[in-house]
């Protein structure tokens, strides 16, 4: 079912992103840089394992990871987590944990686009991000 979400993604749309970074504690500048930047998201799969690369002008990140199964992440603002993804139906729900905080994202496809939804704690704050039909599909 990830093969659904294997892709180039161009964010196009993003809501209450500078919302979720301040909850998240993330400083003025880089949520200043954060606010414009529009990635690109390259999902794909390389053997078992699962690949995210995320590529903007601010910083790149990449994790590779199997599904279900827990593994170390650094995120784009630098935060030190203990990630998982997996799949729920046909959504793809990626947890990240942290100095005794959590946050997830709900990727799911709708009407052609990745929809994906982020709530962190404390508080928890929506952030909706709508990227475009894939410009190509890719096994990695």
């Amino acid at each position: 079912m990830v093969e659904a979400f294997c892709a180039t993604w161009k964010l196009t749309d993003s809501q209450n992103f500078d919302e979720y970074m301040k909850a998240l504690g993330v400083g003025f500048a880089t949520r200043q840089v954060g606010n414009v930047t529009k990635p690109t998201v390259i999902i794909g799969q390389e053997g078992d394992k699962v690949v995210i690369r995320t590529q903007c002008t601010f910083k790149n990140t990449e994790i590779s990871f199997h599904l279900g199964e827990e593994f170390d992440e650094t995120t784009a603002d630098d935060r030190n987590c203990k990630s998982v993804v997996s799949l729920d139906g046909d959504k793809l729900v990626h947890v990240q944990k942290w100095d005794g905080k959590e946050t997830n994202f709900v990727r799911e496809i709708k009407d052609g686009k990745m929809v994906m939804v982020s709530n962190g704690n404390p508080p928890s704050v929506p952030s909706c991000c709508a990227l475009p039909a894939p410009t190509s599909h890719l096994l990695l």
